[in-house]
């Protein structure tokens, strides 16, 4: 009984959070990730070709184009789920977008947000200034701390996916669900 009032008790205070990435999940960009390998060698990388990249001894990374948006294009399927998101209100429920950016692309994403018509009042945009998946994970730990229990992520790389699905074996009683896109 103490189980099912417990369980009961959960639905009653369910505070979710949904949780969305930004670049190549809500907009693709022409920004490019600058690497140096240690031969000497420069390639640059997409955010998708950096996400399933492995970096080798020596690689240095250059996140210098992130600072702006590069002829952003918004991802209609995934701009039209985060608006559904938003549209079913803030009551128990909040809405953010986390990005590996850093804090001087702040003004650009929130430009191009309202430039497609999303209303950012209603939702919080952080910028962790790191691409190590670990990061997003300890974000979404912490709010979990803070007493989320119900929590939706979308990210466009595996890595991040992995390690934000992780969270469960942490916290094996909340609802979680980690998709990639």
């Amino acid at each position: 009984m103490k189980l099912l009032l417990e369980k009961w008790h959960g639905y009653l205070n369910e505070s979710k959070l949904r949780v969305f990435d930004f670049d190549d999940t809500l907009v693709q960009t022409d920004a490019k990730i600058i690497l140096h390998k240690a031969s000497g060698d420069v390639v640059e990388q997409t955010p998708g070709e950096w996400a399933i990249y492995k970096p080798q001894a020596g690689d240095k990374f250059n996140f210098d184009q992130f600072g702006t948006l590069i002829n952003p294009r918004e991802i209609k399927e995934y701009t039209d789920i985060l608006r559904r998101v938003l549209s079913a209100g803030t009551d128990g429920r909040k809405t953010v977008i986390l990005t590996a950016r850093a804090k001087a692309a702040r003004g650009a994403i929130t430009e191009f947000l309202e430039d497609i018509g999303i209303d950012i009042s209603e939702l919080e945009l952080v910028t962790l200034n790191s691409s190590d998946p670990q990061t997003k994970a300890d974000w979404i730990g912490q709010k979990i701390e803070e007493g989320y229990n119900d929590i939706f992520f979308l990210d466009d790389s595996a890595k991040n996916v992995a390690a934000v699905q992780a969270l469960k074996k942490i916290y094996p009683n909340i609802k979680l669900k980690a998709q990639l896109v």
